[in-house]
């Protein structure tokens, strides 16, 4: 079976601009980060969180990957804007804690629903974004219903969202995928 951010990315492959601009808002261990920078070798790479456990693990990741086109920021995800300027190409968000780290410590719907928005309409025509979501715990629940109603308002002629999910096994992560219509 395919893996729930292997669908975000593959759809942001199909459209990779290799001197693009790409968000990580989410940057945790650095597995996306170094994926987005291998979609934009001459782009640009912003990579976000708020632990600086996350940043150093990017950091090392990415040094032994030799990748240099990436700015790490010790920042909340809903302050992209602050560091971003223009439009994106695509970006991830992977909800949830820390890999290995302080399950307390967690995407809250307060910060990530106002990036997630901020995000999408960063996109360029024909770009994606994609947000991995984890319902097994509540503030995942939570967040996760909040995205879905707020996505599902979205116009039908500027965006496609796509939810991909287990109908079976509710408490299992999910992927909503958002592409700018052309």
């Amino acid at each position: 079976m395919i893996g729930i951010l292997q669908l975000a990315k593959e759809r942001l492959a199909q459209s990779a601009n290799p001197e693009g601009v790409y968000v990580d808002f989410t940057m945790g261990k650095g597995r996306d980060t170094l994926f987005l920078a291998s979609l934009a070798p001459r782009g640009r790479i912003y990579a976000f969180d708020i632990q600086s456990a996350a940043l150093e693990a990017t950091r090392a990741l990415l040094s032994a990957h030799g990748v240099g086109n990436v700015t790490l920021i010790q920042a909340s995800h809903e302050r992209f804007r602050e560091y971003v300027e223009g439009p994106i190409d695509g970006g991830l968000f992977n909800l949830g804690f820390l890999p290995g780290g302080d399950r307390g410590l967690t995407t809250r719907r307060s910060s990530t629903v106002p990036a997630v928005m901020g995000a999408l309409g960063a996109l360029k025509t024909g770009a994606a974004l994609g947000v991995a979501v984890y319902p097994g715990h509540e503030e995942g629940r939570l967040e996760g219903e909040e995205l879905q109603r707020r996505l599902a308002g979205l116009p039908k002629e500027k965006f496609d969202v796509f939810l991909y999910r287990l109908l079976n096994v509710p408490e299992s992560p999910y992927m909503i995928v958002a592409e700018r219509r052309g």
